[in-house]
């Protein structure tokens, strides 16, 4: 396991800046802002490392990134209030082991349905997604 130099999740930067902004690391895990934000509080968590699949993990490595893939899910029930939290794993084109968080609501954008992947309506100011980003770092590091 290591990087991938082509990978937004492993290099960062401009590559992840594309659609997603790097809260924190976790144990074995980033956990990424997705821009779009149709779904308040919709997030990404990556694995640490550059794997395709849950199937390239050992027990231990899998049991930690689910861990933290709860730790996430847990912060954005407790700051966002979903009804449900979508998760949806995909990575046809990244390769790289990720899921999408996407705090879903009753009475908002696409209850009843799959989330699309990038419905490009909402996007915040900077300084929206800098409060998000510290209130969910805030509670995922504290």
């Amino acid at each position: 396991m290591g990087k991938d130099a082509n990978c937004g999740y492993c290099v960062e930067g401009d590559l992840l800046g594309a659609f997603g902004i790097k809260i924190c690391d976790l144990e074995h895990s980033i956990v990424v802002l997705f821009k779009e934000q149709s779904h308040p509080g919709r997030l990404i968590v990556a694995y640490r490392d550059h794997v395709r699949d849950v199937t390239a993990l050992s027990e231990g490595e899998r049991n930690g990134f689910f861990a933290d893939l709860a730790k996430v899910a847990r912060v954005q029930e407790k700051l966002f209030n979903p009804d449900k939290i979508n998760i949806g794993a995909y990575g046809d084109t990244s390769g790289h082991l990720h899921f999408h968080l996407v705090p879903k609501y009753k009475d908002q954008f696409e209850w009843t349905q799959v989330f699309a992947m990038n419905p490009g309506k909402v996007f915040l100011s900077d300084g929206e997604y800098e409060d998000m980003i510290g209130r969910i770092g805030g509670e995922l590091l504290g």
